[in-house]
């Protein structure tokens, strides 16, 4: 369920300048996903990304009329990183072209399939005194996604380099956490440190959550954790939800292994760790698998890659085994599990060693600190060999069903803290610093996030 915001502002700010910065992650890229809403009928803006185009607009409908409307040509389908959106109105500016201007990761979007200057000092349904959305239109919630660092500057035009900034290093554009703004009359900062809607400008404009749950997560603009790619998936029908850690397989597919889903994120070297909560059990297979390529989008049956020809490895709920090379070939490896379970994952890429646990015991006595020995991991088990590299190809967290009939679904905490909306019950240790789970996190592992790959 999509999540809005509201506030009812009860006085009176300015309608004719202001500045909207916010940092979202895309993840049902077929909703409408509007960043903030006010008004209805004849008079009402809106600042959303186009659910069937991708394309960002933002619009202000007064008096049954479009007085200013800005369409980007580009669409944006990225599900993986933050955009930094910056809405930026000053109507009272004498040049047209400055008076409603819009960026995204510090860039005026500037090719516009539609271009229209509201006219001097037109008003916006933006600083009234009524109620304002934030997740949807109209008291509608559309939003599926992730935002952070949300402000609202009345009476303020602010260009995006006050919130963010080219890293010197990477040329990659990033957060400023703490900008030096002001907030005039009726404007707030929330959701700065996670899913707090309390008001962090001093002006203790707080908001409410109209309806939904606000969830908090680690996952935030300069650390960005994985979570199911809804771009990359061999079964088109398979679902996602909460962010797109929450993922169902398609109830209707090929017999044998077909994969529904695979991490955002890859890795090709360093040890990581993530953890899985079997939602609904049905031959359900979580494992790893390398040498994905975009061939394999929106197909059924080319996922053999996943089990067939050496490159996946799953543990499997039927029997405990860990099965690869095909359908036909496992080890015995540790117990079966089912519904409510919850399966650690341990990758090592500094030895190509694997390792899984059921509700924070290792299974096979395994050790995933035992480096190139592999106490107890898969290839102990048997004639399993993860294959090393041989240029770019990249392993990701993945997750099966073994069935043609039934649905698997299970919810991923890639270190967020979180499985779907509920925190884990008692976090466990975890030396790297960054991110928090069920259990105890393997000394010398970290989750699968930016900051993780870049340790």
């Amino acid at each position: 369920m999509a999540t809005i915001l509201t506030r009812s502002f009860g006085e009176q700010g300015n309608q004719k300048k202001f500045t909207i910065s916010v940092w979202v992650k895309r993840c049902n890229l077929a909703s409408y996903n509007t960043i903030f809403s006010s008004g209805s009928g004849a008079y009402a803006t809106r600042m959303y990304f186009d659910g069937s185009t991708g394309q960002f607009d933002w619009w202000n409908y007064f008096n049954s009329a479009y007085q200013g409307r800005k369409t980007s040509n580009a669409r944006y389908r990225d599900t993986n990183g933050y955009y930094h959106i910056v809405c930026r109105y000053d109507s009272a500016s004498s040049t047209a072209s400055e008076r409603m201007r819009m960026y995204i990761n510090g860039e005026q979007v500037t090719s516009l399939a539609t271009s229209s200057d509201p006219n001097q000092n037109q008003t916006q349904e933006v600083g009234h005194t009524g109620t304002h959305y934030i997740g949807g239109y109209s008291n509608s919630a559309d939003f599926d996604g992730l935002m952070s660092h949300y402000h609202y500057c009345d009476n303020y035009s602010y260009a995006p380099t006050e919130f963010g900034e080219t890293d010197s290093t990477t040329g990659e554009w990033k957060i400023k956490t703490s900008p030096s703004v002001s907030y005039g009359t009726t404007g707030f900062f929330i959701l700065k440190d996670g899913n707090s809607v309390t008001d962090q400008s001093g002006l203790s404009h707080n908001w409410t959550v109209g309806s939904g749950t606000l969830t908090k997560t680690e996952d935030c603009p300069d650390n960005v954790f994985a979570t199911w790619n809804a771009n990359l998936r061999p079964n088109s029908t398979a679902s996602f939800a909460y962010g797109n850690t929450k993922q169902t397989t398609n109830s209707s597919h090929q017999a044998n292994v077909t994969a529904s889903g695979f991490t955002t994120l890859g890795m090709t070297k360093g040890k990581f760790y993530a953890e899985f909560k079997v939602d609904a059990v049905n031959w359900t297979m979580l494992g790893v698998s390398c040498d994905i390529d975009s061939n394999q989008q929106g197909s059924t049956n080319s996922m053999y890659n996943f089990i067939y020809n050496n490159k996946g490895f799953a543990y499997y709920s039927v029997n405990g085994n860990c099965y690869h090379t095909n359908s036909n070939t496992s080890v015995s490896y540790g117990n079966s599990y089912t519904t409510n379970d919850i399966i650690g994952i341990a990758l090592d890429l500094d030895n190509y060693k694997l390792y899984f646990s059921k509700n924070g015991v290792w299974q096979n006595s395994g050790d995933p600190t035992s480096g190139s020995t592999g106490t107890g991991s898969t290839q102990s088990a048997g004639t399993i060999t993860l294959p090393t590299f041989t240029g770019d190809n990249e392993y990701f967290f993945c997750h099966a069903d073994f069935d043609q009939s039934a649905q698997s679904q299970v919810s991923a905490n890639f270190g967020n803290g979180y499985f779907g909306t509920t925190a884990v019950s008692s976090a466990g240790t975890n030396a790297s610093g960054n991110g928090i789970f069920e259990y105890d996190v393997p000394t010398g592992y970290t989750a699968l996030s930016t900051k993780g790959l870049n340790t």
